[in-house]
């Protein structure tokens, strides 16, 4: 909760300061990367600095936050502070690093805003910053607690089973520890970081869901190369280098978006390569003979660019109250309706859960329609691939 004294100054200024965002996070970066250059070749994901997309999920978190200590005071925005803190906990962030940030993010505003930033302004805004830091800082120890492992040390080389192509841009690995020691537990929906070494000498990280049932001697990801896509680096590095035996370094699980337990009814959709976590939910569910209602959805450009596609029908067919939903923009002789995923056409029982994932787009415009059916706005998850450019807005 901010300081009576702080609160007016907030409210005052938060116009300028969210209208300055933009300016403030990419002089930020700047500076970061100037004094510490090992965080963009060996923490930061490049491609999402170049776009600009990470800039953008930066300023977007800290605009939200100070907007929900103004309007929601006795509250904390938990939902977008757990999925910031997952993401963080994957890369392996320490408390340290908040302190270097708080270094440069602060010089950068006064760089930006100049003699606007009264030390009364300061002061309010280090409680901003301050608040947000300590709240994810709790929350990462806590994620490091559970994990099992020391503040920031998640990594671990695993050796890549067995590779298998699923569609021409799509790549699944199987992963094992080359000791035989048990791959650990994880939740249906969870995801880990994998670190590749790049010809340059940077070691940089992405993030992949398990794409099937925990419990196995293996992990799986499925990876996607978009090509001509400069954050898809990694992605691009294991499609072209990496084969059965090789090694790779990749994080303990992480991810908030998770399968619930209970009977109540569940609605999970998907589009492209958003499909992984949830092959992973309907793995774990027909595993554990579920017998609860079931409704997935998929959208992909057409047969034989849904990776998994077989596994999945085999899943949900598994499923005694399980009914799968099928869109392609080119169906051909599938039988699969053409055009874009409509969860409006779908009958969706009173109390349903929904689990989104896919592209940014996709996902705004099914949580959307999800709302006009009635679906209550916290009973709609998601997960996106890449920096979240949506965080607080469904809070």
């Amino acid at each position: 909760m901010l300081s009576e004294q702080a609160v007016p100054v907030v409210r005052a200024t938060l116009p300028a300061v969210g209208g300055a965002l933009d300016r403030i996070t990419e002089r930020f970066y700047g500076r970061l990367f100037a004094a510490h250059p090992e965080l963009l070749r060996d923490l930061f994901n490049r491609g999402n600095q170049a776009s600009g997309e990470q800039r953008q999920a930066l300023a977007g978190s800290i605009a939200a936050f100070a907007v929900a200590l103004l309007e929601r005071p006795d509250e904390r925005p938990d939902v977008m502070l757990s999925r910031i803190a997952h993401k963080h906990a994957s890369l392996g962030v320490t408390s340290a690093q908040y302190k270097t940030v708080h270094e440069h993010l602060f010089a950068a505003i006064v760089e930006v805003l100049g003699d606007a930033v009264t030390p009364e302004v300061a002061r309010a805004w280090d409680e901003v910053y301050w608040l947000m830091a300590n709240a994810l800082i709790a929350v990462e120890a806590r994620l490091y607690q559970q994990a099992g492992v020391a503040e920031g040390q998640v990594w671990r080389s695993m050796e890549i089973a067995e590779r298998r192509q699923e569609t021409s841009d799509t790549v699944s690995f199987a992963l094992r520890h080359s000791d035989g020691t048990p791959t650990a537990a994880f939740r249906p929906g969870q995801y880990v970081s994998v670190q590749v070494a790049l010809p340059d000498g940077a070691r940089q990280i992405r993030q992949y869901s398990l794409s099937a049932a925990p419990g196995r001697p293996q992990w799986r990801i499925s990876v996607k190369r978009v090509a001509g896509d400069p954050a898809s680096e990694v992605s691009s590095w294991l499609h072209d280098h990496a084969r059965a035996g090789d090694t790779v370094e990749v994080s303990a699980p992480f991810g908030d978006l998770v399968l619930p337990e209970g009977e109540s009814p569940l609605l999970l959709v998907s589009a492209g390569i958003g499909s992984t976590p949830m092959l992973a939910m309907l793995d774990h569910l027909a595993a554990t003979g579920s017998t609860r209602p079931v409704a997935v959805v998929h959208a992909d450009r057409a047969p034989s660019s849904h990776a998994h596609a077989a596994e999945l029908r085999r899943l949900v067919d598994a499923l005694p109250q399980g009914t799968l939903h099928l869109w392609y923009e080119e169906p051909g002789d599938s039988g699969a309706r053409t055009g874009r995923a409509d969860v409006t056409a779908l009958d969706l029982p009173a109390g349903v859960t929904a689990y989104l994932c896919g592209p940014l787009p996709f996902l705004r415009g099914v949580r959307g329609d999800l709302v006009d059916r009635g679906v209550a706005a916290a009973d709609i998850h998601y997960e996106v691939f890449g920096p979240d450019l949506w965080l607080g807005h469904e809070n």
